[in-house]
């Protein structure tokens, strides 16, 4: 059954991969019509939270994400999408949950700005790097034989140019870019569920297939991925609220990336399309899960202070 998965790939047609770039390029630009240059001055003046937010992000992820294919030693397609995954950039939902979970909205902006801005070459950076450590997937990326300087063109085609034109739009327009904004978000986001909709019927006996195991292994490594930004967080004794928000950006991934260069680059291949695919779906429950605990216990702690 684990090689069948291996061996497997997921149908996808070149309009729809051309529809997932679009889609991803849209939700970037709304999200850039959002940010603004003061947004990454707040990294110098808070860099303690900053610091510790990139390096669970970009160092502590990868690395327990290492240790934990070696625990559970997945097919290797399994393991370089679990790669793939952590090095991609936060998720662009993270924002609207840490401000849901009354976390640090600021400090979670400038996260999801550097993080992106960044990854045009963290992304191709990381994910060769902490896979050329585990053998399978290692022996896996020189039979494909991957040129990292394409993946670096197609992560800042997808999100470093709508992100400069977005910042660029909301400071000489902010007017429109408010306005703009209201739209696009909601739209992209729908364009994007549409895909993965698509994805599934397309490959529905496959999912049903392997989505035990897909299950479980993203259940594990999305834990992860939230205990590493919050027992960094708990390390460093930073306050509440930015513990909450490193939580949630470590947590939330751009699994759309990670899909994106999976069927450009490794014809969809199957435990690596199949686990970026249930992540994108997974981190959003699990998030939402988490934000709204934290906002009830903030809304009891309120209450109680106030009938005191």
């Amino acid at each position: 059954m684990l090689e069948a998965l291996d061996k497997s790939t997921l149908n996808f047609n070149q309009d729809s991969l051309h529809l997932l770039n679009i889609s991803l390029a849209i939700i970037m630009f709304g999200v850039a019509l959002d940010l603004k240059v003061t947004d990454f001055r707040y990294i110098a003046k808070n860099p303690k939270s900053f610091g510790i937010g990139i390096l669970s992000q970009f160092l502590i992820l990868p690395l327990l994400t290492l240790v934990f294919v070696h625990l559970i030693q997945p097919p290797p397609s399994v393991a370089l999408g679990m790669f793939l995954v952590a090095a991609c950039p936060g998720g662009n939902v993270s924002n609207f949950l840490t401000h849901l979970a009354k976390g640090n909205t600021a400090l979670s902006v400038s996260l999801t700005a550097f993080s992106t801005a960044f990854s045009i070459v963290l992304t191709p950076f990381n994910f060769g790097l902490w896979a050329g450590f585990y053998g399978p997937t290692a022996s896996l990326l020189k039979e494909i034989s991957l040129s990292y300087f394409e993946v670096f063109q197609t992560v800042a085609l997808i999100l470093g140019i709508p992100l400069m034109i977005g910042m660029y739009i909301n400071d000489r327009y902010p007017g429109w870019a408010k306005k703009a904004t209201k739209i696009l978000k909601p739209l992209s986001i729908l364009i994007f569920a549409g895909f993965v909709i698509i994805a599934f019927i397309g490959n529905y006996g496959l999912f049903i297939k392997f989505i035990s195991l897909i299950f479980l292994w993203v259940l594990g490594h999305n834990f992860i991925a939230l205990f590493s930004g919050f027992s960094l967080s708990k390390i460093f004794k930073l306050p509440m609220e930015d513990t909450k928000t490193l939580t949630i950006e470590t947590g939330i991934q751009n699994s759309g990336l990670a899909l994106v260069l999976i069927f450009t680059y490794f014809d969809g291949l199957g435990g690596m399309a199949i686990i970026a695919a249930w992540w994108g779906i997974w981190h959003i429950i699990s998030g939402l899960t988490i934000a709204s605990v934290w906002k009830n216990t903030s809304v009891v702690k309120r209450f109680q202070m106030v009938n005191k």
